[in-house]
């Protein structure tokens, strides 16, 4: 499959989209708990893992679409 510019665009969006929802979430998470919010232990560890592996998914995202970006400039005969 051959990448586009397009492509690399939705990656990176995604990603950023990713990082600003989660990192709300777990700002607010966090917020609760120091708050005193009476949860069971295995919801806080369910939704610490929930933003844990979004946020890698984020990272991924943004590293493939790092990748396109610079492989559609090297194609473009761009590249620096």
């Amino acid at each position: 499959m051959r990448l586009e510019r397009r492509h690399a665009v939705l990656f990176l969006a995604i990603a950023a989209w990713n990082v600003v929802t989660w990192a709300t979430f777990a700002k607010n998470l966090a917020a609760a708990h120091a708050q005193g919010e009476v949860r069971p232990a295995g919801y806080w560890v369910a939704h610490s893992v929930l933003i844990v592996v979004n946020l890698v998914v984020a990272a991924v995202l943004a590293r493939l679409g790092l990748q396109a970006w610079r492989a559609t400039r090297s194609r473009a005969g761009i590249d620096a």
